[in-house]
Formats: C-alpha cells, sequence, structure tokens
C-alpha cells in the first residue's frame, strides 16, 4: 500500500497472528493515536494489545497512517499556495475550510493529516480484506479501534460512506490510489474506541454541507467505548456521552465503560492501564466483542 504521489511513502502494518490452524479467525484492525502529528503502530501497550488477542485466536493488525511529521511546512505560504502544495493528498474543500477555521499554518496541517489518516486506514482495511484467505481471516467479523486521534478515525471509518475519504481525490490527482485494493469491499461489525471523539465526522459534514449525524444509520457498527471523567482538554468525557446519545437514538447497541486509575481515581487521557471490575482494557474489549459477534474461538 503506498500513498499519494505528492508525498509517496511505503504504509506499513504489523499482523499479530495465532499459532492454530484455524481457517475461521475474526480480525482487529488497530490505529494508533497522536494527535495526527506522530505517533507509533509499535506502541508498547498496542503491541501487549496485540499479542493478547492473537494468543486468544485473532488475527491483530496495527496499522501505519500519515501525520503532519511527513506533510512538510506550509508557514509563509498564501492561500493558493497551500491548496497547490496540498492538490492530490486531500480536497481542496477539505483544505478550504481548514484555513477558514485554523489559527496558524500547524492547525491546518494537522487538518489536512487527519483527513488523510482517514484515507490510509480504509486502504489499510482494504489491503486486509484482499488478503484475508492468507491469513484464514473470516471478514464477516472485522472489528476496528484505535485510541485517541486513532479512535477519532476507527468512529469516520466505521460511520462513514465507503467511498467518503477516498473518491473526493481521483485517480489522476493520486496515481497511487490504483494500488489500494479499491475494489475490495467490508463490512465492520465492532468498533472500539478509547479516549476519542466523532469530531472528523463533524468536520466532513462541515466540509461538505451535511445535515448533523448524517452518516449515522440503523446498520452502524456496535461500539465499545472507554473513557474516563478526569479533566481532559483534548477528548472530554462528553464525546463518549456524545456518541453514546447517537447511538441510543438509533437503538444501535453501544457500551460505555467509564476508565478507572488501578488506584480507583478517574483516568484520563491515555489510560492504557485503567482497571475495571479488576480487568485492564484487553480483557474488557474481549469480553465485549466474544458476547456480542457469538464468538467460538479455537
Amino acid at each position: 500500500m503506498t500513498s499519494t504521489s505528492a508525498f509517496a511513502i511505503p504504509l506499513k502494518l504489523d499482523l499479530y497472528y495465532p499459532d492454530n490452524n484455524s481457517v475461521n479467525r475474526p480480525i482487529f484492525m488497530f490505529i494508533h493515536g497522536g494527535g495526527f502529528t506522530g505517533g507509533t503502530k509499535t506502541k508498547p501497550e498496542i503491541v501487549e494489545m496485540a499479542n493478547f488477542y492473537a494468543s486468544r485466536g485473532w488475527v491483530f493488525v496495527s496499522i501505519d497512517y500519515r501525520t503532519t511529521e511527513e506533510l512538510g511546512t506550509i508557514q509563509g505560504m498564501t492561500q493558493e499556495e497551500v491548496l497547490a502544495y496540498y492538490r492530490g493528498i486531500a480536497p481542496r474543500e477539505w483544505i478550504v475550510t481548514a484555513l477558514q477555521g485554523a489559527e496558524n499554518s500547524d492547525q491546518v496541517g494537522q487538518a489536512t493529516a487527519m483527513y488523510l489518516a482517514q484515507r490510509d486506514a480504509k486502504a489499510a482495511l482494504r489491503w486486509i480484506v484482499a488478503n484475508s484467505k492468507t491469513y484464514n481471516i473470516n471478514t464477516d467479523f472485522i472489528t476496528v479501534g484505535g485510541a485517541s486521534a486513532g479512535a477519532i478515525t476507527t468512529i469516520a471509518l466505521g460511520i462513514s460512506n465507503q467511498k467518503d475519504f477516498r473518491d473526493e481525490i481521483t485517480i489522476s490527482d493520486d496515481p497511487t490510489l490504483s494500488t489500494t485494493n479499491l475494489n475490495e469491499s467490508y463490512v465492520v461489525r465492532s468498533m472500539v474506541y478509547f479516549w476519542g471523539s466523532n469530531i472528523k465526522l463533524d468536520v466532513f459534514e462541515l466540509v461538505y454541507e451535511l445535515n448533523q449525524y448524517d452518516r449515522y444509520d440503523r446498520n452502524d457498527p456496535e461500539l465499545f467505548m472507554g473513557h474516563g471523567t478526569a479533566e481532559d482538554p483534548v477528548t472530554p468525557y462528553e464525546e463518549a456521552l456524545e456518541l453514546k446519545g447517537i447511538y441510543d437514538s438509533l437503538g444501535i447497541y453501544s457500551k460505555l465503560v467509564t476508565l478507572l486509575k488501578p488506584n480507583g481515581d478517574p483516568a484520563g487521557h491515555g489510560a492504557w492501564n485503567a482497571i475495571v471490575d479488576g480487568k485492564g482494557l484487553s480483557e474488557l474489549t474481549l469480553d465485549f466483542l466474544i458476547d456480542r459477534q457469538k464468538l467460538n474461538l479455537e
């Protein structure tokens, strides 16, 4: 899988799978955090979760995506120079909206990276579907999850239409799009969200002048949310409550687990060591997925 021609870099993923002969493995694709400015798919907590799931019969994939680290700088550019600079990697209307709402060039870059992350995550999932037989993956049981920026990207992936964040840029503007398994489709069964929000869908609706919550419907994936109530200026607890309200209004099953520190205090952003009812994040999410997907793992 490759990125766009203007900023062409190889995008890789780490794949963990069980040591068994099962031909019916569920898949969990995980998207790391980092505020769309950095982050890594090899974060120790993600690797620990990956091994936890693989040891229990799952294929777990931790993916890469482009961040502001790959975008360079637009400082000092005029609006038209910025639009030309980002041509082929983000839609003109997305960049125009970012320019109107941002206070500085760093925020414009971050907003652009937010779009790229979505495009890359969708391409990664198409790669997984295209290569599912190689790893004995049952694509009827797709889970997508993430933390922070990865949770934001997860929500947008599971809720948006498959053409969203894909068809706004044509292959003529981005020839590398043709290498991203465009013939593949997917159905996300469940989403796992750690301290995130639905801000990316809010921006998408703003850019394309859609009604609020336009992309949500009764067929959306079920949702597990882990979010703490401690002060969090990045992704406050109210974001989880908003999503829970949307899901409840549509009659879709969701579960919001209020995360606590090991000492019982309210957890905040990045609560990887959270403990609820004696269980950590890996066990809490596995219990949810096995129950809701009716899984019988080998």
